[in-house]
């Protein structure tokens, strides 16, 4: 049995998605965040020492980073989500795997912390729209003819991209990202999804 530990309106929600695509049986322990300052609550410090979330368990060990969890749960029961490892698409996973939480989650999170600056933010926004606008156009450049990042169908990259995807989208960017868009709009309609929205709670990005 594995045991989820999940914050509202954050990145866990891809992970609850991951289990149920993958049709697998979890325990869900559900946090939420402070109504004024959005911060996690102290709870999940006694989960883990940096106090954020996902984090998941299993067989006695507890894994926290979203790309760490996603590949330990595909590679023990979704290889058909992960390319060849001698494939060109195997290279272009793992440059995605690690852009997310590398690269595009950086600005979405100086911006998150920009406007909570209000003027005092200001010589940085510029920089900040930038990359958020030079980060969202990247992924808009990878999604593939078929709607997805890697494979033709649902891989490990599209559970990652998910989350920076909404964001995009919920910033009103639909107009000018228009795959990104289609692509939310697919994902939100898998079942699997719809199930991992009925376990996780209210979602922001939804």
């Amino acid at each position: 049995m594995f045991i989820v530990h999940h914050l509202n309106n954050s990145r866990s929600q891809r992970i609850l998605w991951l289990l149920e695509e993958l049709e697998l049986n979890y325990d869900l322990r559900r946090y939420e965040r402070d109504a004024v300052t959005n911060l996690a609550p102290s709870e999940l410090a006694s989960v883990h020492p940096l106090g954020k979330a996902p984090v998941l368990e299993h067989n006695g060990r507890r894994i926290a980073e979203s790309g760490a969890i996603v590949t330990y749960l595909c590679h023990r029961h979704g290889r058909h989500l992960v390319p060849r490892v001698q494939s060109d698409a195997y290279t272009t996973h793992l440059e995605l795997m690690h852009f997310v939480e590398g690269s595009a989650m950086l600005p979405v999170v100086l911006s998150l912390y920009l406007g909570r600056l209000g003027e005092a933010g200001a010589p940085l926004r510029p920089r900040v729209q930038q990359q958020l606008d030079s980060h969202f156009a990247y992924m808009e450049r990878m999604l593939r003819p078929s709607g997805h990042f890697v494979l033709d169908d649902l891989s490990a990259v599209d559970i990652m991209m998910s989350f920076p995807a909404e964001i995009a989208i919920k910033q009103g960017r639909g107009d000018v990202l228009p795959k990104l868009k289609q692509f939310v709009e697919k994902i939100h309609a898998r079942p699997a999804w719809q199930r991992a929205m009925e376990r996780g709670g209210a979602y922001s990005f939804a």
